[in-house]
C-alpha cells in the first residue's frame, strides 16, 4: 500500500504510539484521523481530530460515517490493567477483552465497508510480544492479546479477496506511559516501532516485528513449555 495519499484513521492516536503514528503518517503524506475518546487532546499539527469510544458500537459508527474516505485502518487503542486471571478483578479482565478483541473487531467491522468502497487499502493491528508470550501477572492482557492475534490472523484471510490487507505489529515495551515503570534501557522508541509498522503496511507484511526481543520470542515459540 502506498503511504502517501493515503487516508489513515489510528485509534487511540492522541499519545503514545498511536500519536507517534499520527505524526509519521502526515510526515509522509497521508490525511490522518487521529481518534480518541477525548479529541480535544490530539496536538499533532495537521491532524484531523476524531471522537471515537472503541468500546462503544454507537461511537465506532459515528466516526465510521465521518472518516467514510477511509482506506487504512490502525488499531491502536488498548488498555493494561495488570490483572492476573485467578486474582485479579474480573471487571478489569472483561475490561482488557472488551477492548483489545471486541473493540478492535467492532472498528474493523464498521471500517472494512468503508476501505472496500474506497479501492480497499490495508488495516493494521497493534498486537504484543505478550500475544505469544503469557505471564501471569499480566494474565488478561495477554489472553486478550492473544485474542487478539488469532482475530488478525482469521480476518486477513477474510479480507483479501475484498482488496484489504491486514497486517499485525508485535513489540515489547515501548517508551509510553503505559510502559512508565519499565526501565529506560528495556524499551524501544514508539517512532520507531511506528515506522517499521508502516513500512510493513507499505510493503503488505502480514506479521511485523519491531523489536529484537519480539524477534526472539517468535523464533523460540516451538521450544518445550517451562
Amino acid at each position: 500500500m502506498n503511504i502517501e495519499n493515503a487516508v489513515a484513521v489510528v485509534t487511540g492516536g492522541n499519545r503514545g504510539l498511536g500519536r507517534a503514528f499520527v505524526a509519521r503518517l502526515i510526515e509522509r503524506g497521508a490525511k490522518v484521523y487521529a481518534a480518541a475518546r477525548d479529541p480535544q487532546k490530539v496536538d499533532v499539527p495537521g491532524a484531523v481530530p476524531l471522537r471515537l469510544d472503541i468500546t462503544d458500537p454507537e461511537s465506532v459508527a459515528r466516526a465510521a460515517g465521518i472518516a467514510a474516505d477511509a482506506t487504512l485502518l490502525i488499531n491502536n487503542a488498548g488498555v493494561s490493567t495488570h490483572a492476573s486471571l485467578i486474582d485479579g478483578d474480573l471487571g478489569d479482565i472483561e475490561l482488557e477483552m472488551r477492548t483489545h478483541f471486541f473493540g478492535t473487531l467492532g472498528v474493523t467491522r464498521a471500517f472494512v465497508p468503508v476501505i472496500e468502497a474506497n479501492g480497499g487499502g490495508a488495516i493494521l493491528n497493534v498486537l504484543s510480544v505478550l500475544s505469544w508470550v503469557h505471564l501471569p501477572q499480566y494474565g488478561g492482557y495477554s489472553a486478550a492479546k492473544a485474542a487478539e492475534w488469532a482475530q488478525t490472523n482469521a480476518v486477513r484471510q477474510e479480507l483479501a479477496p475484498r482488496g484489504i490487507k491486514v497486517s499485525a505489529l508485535h513489540v515489547g515495551y515501548m517508551d509510553t506511559d503505559m510502559a512508565a515503570y519499565v526501565a529506560p534501557e528495556n524499551k524501544i522508541d514508539p517512532v520507531l516501532v511506528a515506522e517499521a509498522g508502516l513500512d510493513g503496511i507499505a510493503a503488505g507484511t502480514p506479521e511485523i516485528i519491531a523489536d529484537e526481543f519480539s524477534r526472539g520470542v517468535k523464533q523460540n515459540l516451538s521450544a518445550p513449555i517451562v
